[in-house]
């Protein structure tokens, strides 16, 4: 059975997402495939369909969970599932992988990395993409709690933890 690794962050309207977050989402992407994983996203643009992209580039497969319909998702996914939830479908992105990377991100991509700290899911958040990602990671938000997540400095570091920590699974 196939690795699935969940990528999670900024969609393509977030005016604060960075060119080396980016980078770095198809970079993940593009890692992925390569392991022979299977990459699940929210599937529309930004991070998401930079690592889409990544992903495509080797020939990987790609997962779109999409909040509405078919139509919202970007051009590299392969599989669009419409769920006609909106953002109650960030549950169904964190579930359906067995590690989860994050980029950058916002809200939604808050509640995603929340998600996967409730459910123990193998969790890795990649730093200097900014926004939720480096407030976590900064200490910014939930200082009292021990971490329960991974901090990558690069994609490569990133991928390699998720696809380790699926292993011990």
């Amino acid at each position: 059975m196939k690795t699935l690794i969940s990528v999670c962050g900024s969609d393509g309207d977030d005016i604060d997402l960075t060119s080396y977050a980016l980078e770095t989402a198809e970079t993940v992407g593009r890692l992925i495939a390569k392991s022979k994983g299977v990459l699940v996203c929210g599937g529309r643009g930004g991070v998401m369909k930079a690592a889409c992209k990544g992903a495509k580039d080797e020939n990987g497969i790609t997962i779109g969970i999409l909040p509405e319909s078919k139509d919202e998702a970007n051009e590299f996914v392969d599989i669009a599932l419409p769920t006609g939830i909106g953002h109650k479908r960030n549950f169904l992105v964190v579930s359906s992988g067995d590690a989860v990377i994050a980029i950058g991100g916002r809200w939604g991509t808050l509640n995603e990395i929340s998600f996967a700290m409730i459910f123990e899911k193998p969790l890795i958040l990649i730093r200097d993409t900014g926004g939720s990602v480096d407030e976590i990671i900064s200490g910014n938000l939930m200082q009292d709690k021990e971490p329960t997540y991974h901090i990558a400095n690069s994609a490569e570091e990133a991928v390699e933890k998720a696809f380790e920590l699926c292993k011990n699974l």
